[in-house]
């Protein structure tokens, strides 16, 4: 089942392109990387995909519905959302939790369910020990992997991840990589990620979307399948 879509599409940042004739078609149940050096429009590919802006030119198709006839949910982490106020008054649990209420009304009562859904997402990222810390006292490395834990108990079809391994140390990047794949195997999620961890990453994936320097200085899209077009730096 295609999940999203990208056709022709160009996109810039005030007067100058950084994305052009760019296709790309992401299918249900893949873990999918994007990678390439800084300033090849990986976040900004990510964000056309999710509909967070909109293209210049060419179509964007992003599945109303997952495979069960149900609406998609989307998991999405940015690249700064580990980043937030430190004086931000959420306990790690509560914070958690608040990602289920994605999955109905905000004023419905959280329930039995919620709490184990929170606690395996939790666990998963290896932070239910210390649930009861604010988030304010927490390093750059675990505001990530709680913003991970997060998008797990959202139980989402779509896991979008911007350079979600950022602030982990080596065994922790393998852990991470180890859930992706469960995620996608077991509960036939699909993950699309952004890293710059190639090499360490590559043996859990399904397919590569790799940004590489043209010879004229721009930047071109490869991978095993259906991706096309050329990227151009920033600035």
């Amino acid at each position: 089942m295609l999940v999203a879509a990208l056709h022709a599409v160009e996109f810039g940042y005030h007067d100058l392109p950084c994305l052009q004739d760019a296709s790309v078609e992401i299918q249900s149940g893949e873990f999918v990387v994007v990678t390439g050096p800084n300033g090849a429009a990986k976040s900004t590919l990510l964000k056309l995909m999710l509909g967070l802006v909109e293209p210049w030119k060419g179509s964007v198709f992003l599945s109303p519905k997952n495979e069960e006839g149900k609406s998609l949910r989307v998991g999405y982490v940015s690249q700064q959302i580990a980043a937030f106020n430190s004086g931000f008054p959420s306990t790690i649990l509560e914070f958690v939790r608040s990602g289920r209420y994605t999955s109905g009304s905000w004023l419905r009562k959280l329930n039995a369910e919620d709490d184990r859904l929170t606690e395996t997402a939790l666990r998963q990222v290896g932070m239910w020990d210390v649930r009861k810390r604010k988030i304010g006292e927490l390093s750059g490395g675990q505001k990530q992997r709680i913003c991970i834990a997060r998008a797990l108990a959202q139980e989402p079809d779509l896991l979008v991840l911007d350079e979600p391994t950022t602030g982990m140390d080596q065994n922790s990047r393998f852990e991470f990589y180890e859930l992706m794949h469960h995620q996608v195997r077991v509960h036939q999620r699909t993950v699309v990620m952004v890293t710059h961890s190639l090499a360490e990453v590559a043996p859990y994936l399904d397919r590569i979307i790799e940004l590489e320097r043209k010879e004229d200085g721009g930047w071109k899209c490869c991978t095993t399948t259906s991706c096309s077009g050329h990227f151009v730096l920033v600035g």
